[in-house]
């Protein structure tokens, strides 16, 4: 896949990552470290909780899209990192067995007033699963070099 620079990403500009599985392992080993509630960590506590089973945290769906975008590799050359996430949701809880994908609009794209060499897009990234239902959401803000000449 090329790398795309801000130049490229124009509002409209559509795609979508493969699936990718989740597994209890995963979610566990995730939970241990990061987010160490019952319904993250112990399956048999998590049928007692309140979604009836172990779920992921939605830190850890939203680290998956995340993944799931930079495995693309459109912007390896072009990113000089983001200033932020904006209306980030979570919908649906991930399971074990679940496939995540992502999809990812740009909705917005603007040049830096300031530094010429770049601009910001803003795209809108959702966590879809192997049912078609949306499971997490959020407008991340790329912070993008401009096409070298």
């Amino acid at each position: 896949m090329p790398d795309y620079y801000f130049d490229d990403l124009k509002p409209g500009f559509r795609i979508e990552t493969e699936p990718m599985p989740v597994t209890e392992e995963e979610i566990i080993a995730f939970a241990r470290q990061w987010d160490p509630q019952a319904f993250h960590l112990d399956a048999e506590a998590a049928k007692k909780g309140p979604y009836g089973g172990l779920i992921a945290s939605g830190w850890q769906t939203v680290l998956i899209m995340f993944r799931r975008f930079l495995d693309l590799g459109l912007i390896r050359e072009s990113s000089m990192g983001s200033p932020g996430v904006d209306e980030l949701r979570w919908y649906r809880p991930v399971r074990p067995g679940d496939t995540l994908r992502m999809v990812a609009e740009v909705i917005e794209s603007r040049p830096s007033r300031s530094k010429p060499d770049r601009g910001i897009i803003r795209m809108r990234q959702s966590a879809v699963n192997q049912d078609g239902e949306e499971v997490a959401s959020m407008i991340g803000m790329l912070l993008l070099r401009r096409r070298p000449d």
